[in-house]
């Protein structure tokens, strides 16, 4: 910052700042009080924050050592790469992330490790489940972490279901998961979503539905969210606070649409329809095999993420504005290479992101950020 660009002040810096990437921002604010006060009206008034999304990578042998993390901040345009200085932990498994929220964990024999805030600066290392599971359904809801199903084949109950208290720093067990997912109680043949009360499971071939308590520990259902005859595969997702469905609509070789729809009704009978990807983004959803056989996601907030793991080099994004207006696009994966095709795998996480998320990562001395060009 210059003595020059000091004098800059009001409304001509407020709309400069509303371009400039959040982890330049900070520093900003500390220039002068008027400097502050102009971040954070440009903040609140010309450029709000937006929900990022964030890639992890990690090789996809042991010893699963991370190699690289990217963040995507929507408000500036920008992908930025994340460089971890001190780990705070060992990988001593396979880093998985659990959709529609800030959750990654691992899950070993000895210990089950999870972190939920935005850039995971702080993990938790706890005793594993009473149950060994390979594939589980994993999700936080509120202050409880579930993990459901994905037992080993010597488990008495591939249905299994335990819940770690935050709060109690417990295990517990409950009610095993509804005995017409036995076939596909693993995170491979569901999709999961949690609000901050519920946990929704749903086959992503056949679409049936559950609805899981962790204050009760009732399951409720079964749902049908297929109200269109066309879906082949489809996962849901939390956006804002409503349940979305997303399709694919004809089949794996000739994929027709990609339809977002808001879940709504007590029992979830009303699909209304509030965003079709347009087709020049299904191709490159596509890529080079020219099919999709399965898509993955991510959201937060109003922010919808879509991609195909078996062709990652794109993304494509939405953004359900107001009176539904969706603004569609996509963005080339900074993670994907020639390599990483090969050698790594690649989960997603998006959060809330602000400047004091911000401040506290460089604080922590554990990340620093540089701006991928």
């Amino acid at each position: 910052m210059t003595t020059e660009g000091a004098d800059i002040r009001g409304d001509v810096l407020e709309s400069i700042l509303s371009h400039v990437p959040l982890i330049h921002i900070l520093p900003a604010s500390h220039v002068s009080k008027s400097w502050n006060h102009a971040v954070f009206s440009s903040l609140r008034y010309v450029s709000r924050p937006k929900p990022w999304l964030f890639l992890h990578c990690q090789n996809s042998r042991p010893p699963y050592a991370s190699s690289s993390s990217f963040a995507y901040d929507p408000r500036s345009n920008h992908w930025l790469r994340i460089h971890n200085k001190n780990p705070s932990h060992q990988y001593a498994s396979a880093i998985r992330s659990s959709s529609n929220s800030t959750l990654l964990y691992m899950l070993s024999p000895s210990k089950f490790s999870f972190s939920f805030d935005p850039f995971h600066l702080t993990w938790h290392h706890v005793d594993p489940p009473l149950v060994w599971r390979t594939d589980p359904a994993v999700a936080m809801v509120g202050r409880h972490v579930i993990v459901a199903g994905g037992a080993c084949d010597f488990e008495d109950d591939p249905l299994s279901v335990e819940i770690y208290d935050l709060d109690a720093r417990r295990w517990d067990a409950c009610d095993a998961m509804p005995a017409i997912l036995k076939d596909s109680a693993a995170s491979a043949w569901l999709s999961v979503a949690s609000s901050s009360k519920t946990l929704y499971v749903m086959e992503q071939v056949s679409g049936v539905t559950y609805s899981f308590d962790p204050t009760s520990r009732i399951w409720s259902g079964p749902l049908d969210l297929r109200h269109d005859e066309n879906i082949f595969f489809s996962v849901i997702g939390i956006f804002g606070d409503n349940l979305v469905l997303v399709g694919l609509l004809g089949n794996s070789e000739n994929v027709k649409d990609v339809k977002v729809w808001e879940v709504k009704g007590k029992s979830f009978e009303i699909l209304e329809e509030i965003g079709i990807m347009p087709k020049e983004l299904v191709e490159k959803l596509k890529g080079e095999d020219a099919s999709i056989n399965s898509i993955k996601i991510s959201c937060t907030g109003d922010f919808l993420y879509i991609y195909n793991p078996r062709e990652p080099e794109e993304l494509v994004m939405c953004e359900i504005g107001g009176e539904g207006i969706c603004r569609w696009g996509s963005l080339k994966n900074p993670a994907v290479s020639d390599r990483s095709r090969v050698a790594e795998k690649m989960v997603l996480t998006s959060a809330d992101v602000g400047l004091g998320d911000i401040g506290k990562a460089a604080e922590s001395g554990k990340v620093r950020f540089s701006i991928c060009e």
